[in-house]
């Protein structure tokens, strides 16, 4: 979270995220989204390496899904979600 805060302090048009949730409590990984979210909705670009796809794709209006480097697959959150590739890959479904 200090992470996020000092990125911020210079009032980016853009910010990038790699893992933020790694390590973190259920808890926290919430108060991290909520965090996200609201960065987003002030106008600031986001742009997130997330290996948690559910989050990652709660917390993005567009997706892009890599398989060993290769991206294999690009979209619409919603339709991602809707993918059955990336229900059964990713969301456990």
């Amino acid at each position: 979270m200090l992470a996020i805060a000092r990125g911020l302090m210079a009032v980016p048009e853009l910010i990038m995220f790699d893992e933020p949730s790694l390590g973190l409590s259920p808890l926290l990984r919430q108060q991290l989204a909520e965090k996200i979210k609201e960065v987003s909705r002030e106008g600031v670009t986001i742009v997130l390496v997330e290996q948690n796809a559910r989050l990652g794709l709660m917390l993005a209006s567009y997706g892009y899904v890599m398989e060993n480097g290769q991206l294999v697959l690009q979209g619409k959150t919603e339709d991602l979600m809707q993918d059955e590739g990336v229900r059964k890959a990713y969301l456990g479904v």
